[in-house]
Formats: C-alpha cells, structure tokens, sequence
C-alpha cells in the first residue's frame, strides 16, 4: 500500500494535484469555440502557471532540490507580454496568495537548474496539443537519485479511472514509488488508492499499441512497419502525452513507441517527457527501454544523451517489440 511515510511522497502527491487542478481552471476559462487555431495562448499561460507553482512549493519545502524544468521566464519579462504574466500571475495567485509578476518569474525560473546527484524534473505541461483541443494532457513531476528515478507523479485532469477520457470528470493522479507500486486517485476528490498492474497480454497479435495524435518525434510510417513485423491485428489507440504511460500502467494497453523522426534522426528524448511516466509503468511491472533495449540513462543532463527512442510495455511483450525493431531497422 502506499504510504505518506516520506516528504517527498507527501509533496509530489500535493504538487501535481494542485497544479493540475490550475491549469484545468486554464484551460476550461481561456480554450472556447471563438479561439482560433494559432492562438497558444492558453496552453502558454498554463505551462508557466503550473512551472511557478511547482517551482514555488519545491523551493518551500526542499530548498536544497535542484528542479529541471521546461520552461524559464525570459519570453514573460519582454514588456510586449505584460497582459500573459498578469494572467499567469493571476492563476498562480489562486493557489499562493502572495504572488506577484516579480516573483512569478523568480518561481518559474527555480526550474532553470542543472541536474545533479538528486534533483527533481518538471514537464509542466505534456501534451501541449491535446490541452489546446481539451484533450488529454499530463502534469508530470518526477525526484531522480543517482540516476534513478524514486518517486514520479501524473496528473491527468481529462483522463478518469487511469484510462477513460472524461474532460470535467474527477481525473486521475498517478502515483509511483520505487518499491512501493504504482497507485491512482482522483484529482477532485482524493481518497482510497488503487494499484495499477499492466496487462497480462502475451499474444502480439492481440497488442494494444498507444499512438499519438501529433507526430513530430516519431516515425509514423515506421510504426505501421512495426506493428506489421509484429502481427498486430488490433486498432491502435490514440493519445497524446504521458496519460499513455497512465493507460498502459493500468493495463488498458500494452505498447508506446517513439521512434526517431526521419527530420530528427539525432533527436534525443527530453527527460521530464519520461522520467514520471517510466516509474509509472515500471513500478506497475512494466518495462522501458530505448530501441536498443538499453535502460534509460537519467544521469547525462536534460537529455537522454545515451539512448536512442523509446520501447515501453507490459513487459511480456518486450522481446517480440525488440525483435521486431530489429527487423524493420528502426
């Protein structure tokens, strides 16, 4: 069962929920039929909401953890973005009463540190599209020690149950703890846990692969190989954003690939797009790797400089993934 029994449990568990509960206030008062397609407006001001607030939660309560997130305040202090900071100011003032532009900027900027022995990874928002068409999006917080990631958290605000998609609905947080499981609860109403285990589907054919809407790191055409190599007769479901990890941790699917894009072949995964997500799925009894079959090496920056995509799954599966990797040349 999971335990509060540490800080850090504690502050991961109060962190995502209450940064996930801002940026769904973001996104049903500022995304309407009337926006037009090219204003990002509203996911910028929730991506650097949901940074301040973590930023300034961590700093309260681990002063000495360094936090490496995605985003830094230098676009919000160009005088030409006045009317974005006082926006995000004034959602981050819901939750700390006592922000201000000045030190909004400051707490985003707590996310521009260096990784080190222990540190902390943000991706505030993970999804950035599916949050602009009121689809699935993560907030995604992870602690990583010595290259190893301990404690990672999911909030999914559009996501109910870890697999049902239901904007308004009550949510899901998701939980990992090395050792300890995997274990989801609602955003709205926290209570019970429940642990997550993946699927039990060793029958390639019958795989569930999770595939993004958007395809700007992956190799779509490549994937459609793959999943002929494999023998996959089942429809993919589509999904954006580390909610994918949620689904397969809770066995509603059984693999997510990132392949490298054919315009990015020296593309390197970003580490707050992983770190959360692959506790997640491990502590679940999954396994991920790089396309190599290689684990992930958290202990080279902000980058996974030592591996090359991703391979994630219920674990049964990951031989028959690898080969089939292999024998499309991905």
């Amino acid at each position: 069962m999971l335990t509060f029994n540490t800080p850090e449990v504690e502050f991961v568990f109060n962190a995502v929920r209450q940064a996930s509960q801002l940026v769904q206030c973001v996104q049903e008062e500022m995304i309407s039929p009337a926006l037009t397609k090219n204003d990002r407006s509203p996911v910028t001001v929730a991506d650097f909401a949901s940074q301040a607030l973590i930023g300034r939660l961590l700093s309260q309560t681990f002063p000495d953890d360094p936090l490496v997130g995605e985003e830094d305040s230098q676009v919000l202090r160009d005088p030409a973005q006045e009317s974005t900071l006082e926006q995000v100011t004034g959602f981050v003032k819901r939750y700390l009463p006592e922000a201000d532009n000045r030190s909004v900027c400051e707490w985003i900027d707590h996310g521009r540190a260096q990784a080190s022995s222990r540190f902390w990874t943000l991706d505030p928002i993970d999804g950035t599209k599916g949050f602009l068409r009121g689809d699935q999006y993560a907030v995604a917080l992870a602690l990583v020690v010595q290259g190893q990631v301990q404690v990672g958290a999911l909030g999914c605000p559009n996501l109910s149950a870890a697999y049902r998609t239901e904007p308004q609905g009550p949510g899901s947080l998701i939980i990992a703890v090395r050792g300890q499981g995997t274990w989801l609860t609602s955003i709205k109403n926290p209570g019970d846990f429940t642990q997550l285990h993946v699927s039990a589907c060793q029958n390639a054919r019958q795989a569930r692969i999770l595939r993004s809407f958007e395809s700007g790191h992956t190799n779509v055409d490549q994937i459609d190989e793959f999943a002929r190599a494999l023998g996959v007769q089942v429809e993919p479901i589509r999904m954006d954003s580390q909610a994918k990890y949620a689904l397969l941790a809770a066995g509603k699917g059984d693999l997510i690939l990132r392949l490298l894009s054919p315009a990015k072949p020296d593309y390197r995964e970003k580490i707050w797009d992983q770190a959360a997500g692959s506790l997640v799925l491990q502590e679940a009894g999954g396994r991920i790797s790089d396309l190599q079959g290689r684990p992930l090496d958290f202990t080279t920056g902000y980058r996974l400089a030592n591996n090359r995509g991703i391979l994630a799954s219920n674990a049964d599966l990951h031989p028959a993934a690898l080969q089939a990797l292999q024998a499309i040349g991905a």
